[in-house]
C-alpha cells in the first residue's frame, strides 16, 4: 500500500458541486477549524444536480460505479487532501450536514488523507447514500428534479414492487474465476500484512484509535448457515483487530455457538468498499427474519434487491463466499481462547461517545486482498446517513399494514435514532394511539412514536411539528407503555441485557368526535388556498421554478 507525496494545494481537482458550493462549502470550510483550504476552493466552477439517463451501466457492480453515477449527477464533493491528524474530514463532514441537513448533503470523496504524520492515498469516501436522491439513484432510477423526498418515495415504490409475499426474493449469487475478481488483484500474507497502511481513519479524536468502520463481517455456522453484517473493527496492531458483534447478533451466536461446541477460532471475512447493494444489506434489516426460516444466503438477498446475481468468490484462507467486487477483503479467525483486547470509545449512531468495551472479540489477520489502489469507505456514524433504507421502509410499510391496517407509511429519520412517525387513514376513535402502541412494542429502536392522518407528509418535518403543535392535546392522546429498547441508546445505559425501555406514544391525528371532539376541526390555510385556487400553486411552479429551488443545490 503506497503513501503519497503531499499533494500541494495548486493542484486541487476540480469538483462536482451544486450551485451553493461557493456559499454553504465556503461556509463550511470557514467555520471548520484547522482546514488548509485555499481560498481558490470558494470559486471553482459550480454545476447543477443533473437529471436524465446515467452513462454509467446499472445495476452497479462495485462501489466504484456507484461513486461514478452520484459523481454524474453532481452528488459527490471530490477534495484533494484532507489532514485527518486535524480531524479536517470529520470537521468538513459535520459541516456539509449541518449546512444541508442529513438527506441533502453530498458524498464526499477525499483522494489523500493525513494519518499519523503520514499522506496516505485514498480515496476515502463517506455519506456516499446520504442523500435522498441517492435512494433512487441505486436502483437506477432517474431522480425526481428538485425534490428529493420524491425521489426517496420514488425508490420505495419501485421497492415494493420487489416484494413477494413479504420478502424479497432472493437471487443466487454466481461463482467467476479469479481472473474475473478484482478483489484479488493483490494478495498478502502473513507478516508482510500491516493495516496500518491502508486509508482506514479514526474519526472522532475521542474514539479509541482507527477503525474499520464499514466492513462487511463474513461468518458461517453449521446450524445458522451464513451471515454477514456491519461491525466495527477497531485496528490494534498490523494484524489485530476488535471484532465488535453486540449479544444476539448474527455474528455474536456464530462465536457463542463454536465456543460451546469447543472450538478455539472461527474464521472471518471482512468485506470493505462492497457495491451498494451488499451494503444495504449489510447494515440493514431487509431480511423478513418472521417469514424466512432456516439458513438464508443474504449474498441471494443483495441479489434480490439488486436485480441480478451477485459475482462472487471463494476467500483466500478460508471457505466463506465473498463479493468479487469488492475493494478490500481481510480475513483471518477471530481467536475465541484469546483475552480479549479494550475496545473503544467509539462515537455511536446515537450521536453520543459509545464506552469502552473489555470483553470483545479479537481477530488474527492471516490474509488481506485488495483491488489495485483499494477505495476506502467511511461512515461517520452519528454524522451521516449510512445507508439507503428504501428496500428498509417498503418491507416495513408493508409487513406492518398486517398488524395496524389503516398504516400508510412509517418513517424514522436516521438523523434521530428512536423517534418514528407513522401515517394512518384513520377512519374510527382510537386508531393512532392504537398504531403507536403495536409499533412501540415490536421494534426496540421505536422509542417516541407519533402518529399521524394522511394529509401530513411525514418527511416534511415542518409538516410533522405543525400537526403536532396543532392536533395534539396531551391529556388524553399519548400513551406510555414498556418495551425492549436498544442497546446503543445512551439513556439506557446500565439497563441489560434485555434493555426494558419505556415508550411514548403520541396521537398527533385529528380528533373525532368519539374522541371528545364537539366541533369540526379547522381546515389548513394551503387546503383552502389548494380548493379555492386549484392552480395557484402549479402556475407558479411553471413560471418561477428557477428562484424556488435557487437554480440548483444539493
Amino acid at each position: 500500500m503506497s503513501q503519497a507525496d503531499h499533494p500541494s494545494n495548486s493542484s486541487r481537482r476540480s469538483f462536482l458541486t451544486s450551485s451553493v458550493a461557493g456559499a454553504a462549502v465556503a461556509g463550511a470550510v470557514a467555520v471548520t477549524a484547522g482546514c488548509a483550504v485555499p481560498s481558490s476552493f470558494n470559486e471553482r466552477p459550480k454545476s447543477k444536480l443533473q437529471y436524465g439517463p446515467l452513462s454509467v451501466d446499472k445495476p452497479f457492480d462495485d462501489l466504484r460505479s456507484y461513486i461514478a453515477a452520484l459523481e454524474e449527477r453532481g452528488l459527490v464533493l471530490r477534495i484533494e487532501k484532507l489532514d485527518q491528524d486535524a480531524y479536517e474530514m470529520t470537521a468538513l463532514m459535520y459541516r456539509l450536514v449541518e449546512e444541508h441537513g442529513w438527506t441533502r448533503a453530498p458524498a464526499l470523496l477525499v483522494e489523500h488523507i493525513k494519518i499519523n504524520g503520514q499522506w496516505v492515498k485514498g480515496p476515502v469516501i463517506a455519506n456516499h447514500q446520504g442523500h435522498w436522491h441517492s435512494e433512487a439513484i441505486t436502483f437506477g432510477l432517474d431522480p425526481v428534479a428538485n425534490d428529493p423526498r420524491a425521489s426517496y418515495r420514488k425508490a420505495i415504490d419501485y421497492m415494493s414492487t420487489k416484494l413477494d409475499k413479504g420478502i424479497y426474493e432472493p437471487i443466487d449469487p454466481v461463482v467467476v474465476s479469479a481472473q474475473q475478481a478484482p478483489c484479488k488483484e493483490v494478495i498478502i500474507t502473513g507478516d508482510n500484512i500491516d493495516l496500518n497502511q491502508f486509508a482506514f481513519i479514526q474519526s472522532n479524536p475521542a474514539d479509541g484509535g482507527r477503525y474499520i468502520d464499514t466492513g462487511s463481517i463474513f461468518t458461517e455456522d453449521p446450524e445458522l448457515g451464513m451471515n454477514y453484517g456491519t461491525y466495527r473493527c477497531q485496528i490494534h496492531g498490523p494484524r489485530t483487530i476488535s471484532v465488535n458483534s453486540e449479544p444476539n447478533q448474527s455474528a455474536w451466536k456464530h462465536f457463542m455457538a463454536a465456543k460451546e461446541r469447543g472450538e478455539k477460532s472461527v474464521p472471518v471475512s471482512i468485506v470493505v468498499g462492497q457495491d451498494p447493494y451488499v451494503w444495504i444489506v449489510s447494515g440493514s434489516r431487509v431480511v423478513n427474519r418472521v417469514l424466512q426460516k432456516g439458513k438464508i444466503n443474504e449474498l441471494a438477498v443483495a441479489g434480490g434487491i439488486r436485480g441480478k446475481a451477485l459475482e462472487t468468490i471463494k476467500s483466500e484462507s478460508n471457505n466463506l463466499m465473498i463479493p468479487a467486487h469488492a475493494e478490500i477483503v481481510i480475513e483471518g479467525v477471530v481467536m475465541l481462547d484469546h483475552p480479549a483486547l479494550p475496545e473503544g470509545p467509539f462515537g455511536e449512531m446515537m450521536g453520543y461517545m459509545g464506552p469502552q468495551k473489555s470483553d470483545n472479540f479479537t481477530m488474527r489477520v492471516d490474509t488481506v486482498t485488495h483491488r489495485k489502489n483499494p477505495w476506502v469507505l467511511n461512515v461517520f456514524t452519528g454524522v451521516t446517513r449510512g445507508y439507503t433504507v428504501a428496500p428498509t421502509a417498503a418491507l416495513y410499510n408493508k409487513s406492518f399494514q398486517k398488524l395496524v391496517p389503516q398504516l400508510i407509511e412509517i418513517h424514522s429519520p436516521l438523523h434521530a435514532p428512536g423517534i418514528t412517525y407513522v401515517r394512518i387513514k384513520k377512519t374510527k376513535a382510537g386508531q393512532g394511539l392504537r398504531a403507536g402502541k403495536i409499533l412501540s412494542k415490536i421494534v426496540p429502536i421505536y422509542k417516541l412514536v407519533m402518529v399521524f392522518d394522511e394529509d401530513v407528509d411525514i418527511l416534511d418535518q415542518w409538516q410533522v411539528d405543525n400537526a403536532i403543535a396543532a392536533r395534539w392535546q396531551p391529556e388524553d392522546a399519548y400513551a406510555i407503555v414498556q418495551g425492549r429498547g436498544m442497546p446503543l441508546d445512551p439513556s439506557l445505559a446500565g439497563q441489560g441485557p434485555d434493555y426494558p425501555a419505556s415508550k411514548l406514544v403520541i396521537d398527533a391525528t385529528r380528533p373525532l368526535a368519539a374522541e371528545g371532539r364537539t366541533t369540526e376541526f379547522a381546515k389548513r390555510n394551503r387546503d383552502w388556498l389548494n380548493e379555492l385556487a386549484p392552480d395557484a400553486i402549479s402556475n407558479v411552479n411553471k413560471q418561477y421554478a428557477e428562484l424556488i429551488t435557487g437554480g440548483n443545490k444539493w
